[in-house]
């Protein structure tokens, strides 16, 4: 057997002994994006704060991927407002869930100043029985400060394209942080209820309605800073997703 043989005779040896991939485990592997605003919307509120958004953005394949998460509410002139930025490692840990951790900024503007406060942050994300949307949070503040946040969503099809959205959010901490406007305990509730038309699948305006009660320490705080402790607001907005 000539040299041409027997190289052509290891290669098939080798290829023999490679362990087969298949389709679908590349398509796991495969590096894939996605970004969603699930509110971007404008209010009426009380408080001045009239524009608020709620943005998720990842980069990866089935198994890990990068977040980034925005959330935040300020005026239409851009004095004053609250956002929040979370940058987070997931890795999915059953078929419906991902565990993330990572790390959180706040930002406050007011009369022209800008206070920060960093977090490390621990999250769930996935679909719970009934096919609810949860992600539930733990935040450890860069003074040690304990918080938590949980968000619920259910998507009810009245037809393909018109689409109700209700939506619970929930806030509570274990120490005061009054510069924050954080009480210990619970801090807040929401609900809301947004009915949108998919005019396309990546773009639907919607109409909701939007109700926010501070509690406890909280409310005591929004009340001396000039703010309503309870409040519902007619909200118009868009969900955007690519």
């Amino acid at each position: 057997m000539n040299r041409s043989a027997w190289a052509i005779a290891l290669s098939l040896v080798v290829l023999a002994a490679m362990p087969e991939t298949s389709t679908a485990q590349r398509m796991d592997k495969a590096i894939g994006s996605f970004a969603l605003f699930d509110i971007l919307e404008y209010s009426g509120s009380a408080d001045g704060r009239p524009v608020r958004w709620d943005s998720d953005a990842w980069i990866g394949n089935q198994y890990t991927k990068l977040w980034i998460k925005s959330e935040g509410d300020i005026t239409t002139a851009g004095e004053g407002g609250e956002v929040e930025v979370q940058a987070l490692y997931s890795r999915i840990v059953t078929a419906y869930f991902d565990a993330q951790v990572g790390g959180r900024l706040d930002l406050e503007f007011e009369d022209g100043e800008v206070s920060t406060r960093a977090h490390l942050a621990v999250a769930m994300e996935g679909l719970a029985p009934y096919w609810f949307e949860i992600e539930p949070s733990l935040f450890v503040s860069q003074d040690g400060d304990i918080s938590a946040t949980f968000t619920a969503s259910y998507e009810m099809l009245f037809t393909q394209r018109l689409i109700l959205q209700p939506r619970l959010e929930a806030s509570a901490a274990v120490q005061k942080v009054e510069e924050w406007g954080v009480g210990s305990g619970l801090n807040t509730v929401g609900l809301g209820a947004r009915f949108r038309c998919e005019l396309k699948r990546e773009f639907a305006p919607y109409l909701g309605v939007s109700w926010t009660r501070f509690t406890g320490e909280a409310a005591d705080m929004a009340r001396a800073a000039g703010r309503e402790s309870s409040e519902v607001t007619i909200v118009l907005g868009i969900r955007l997703w690519k």
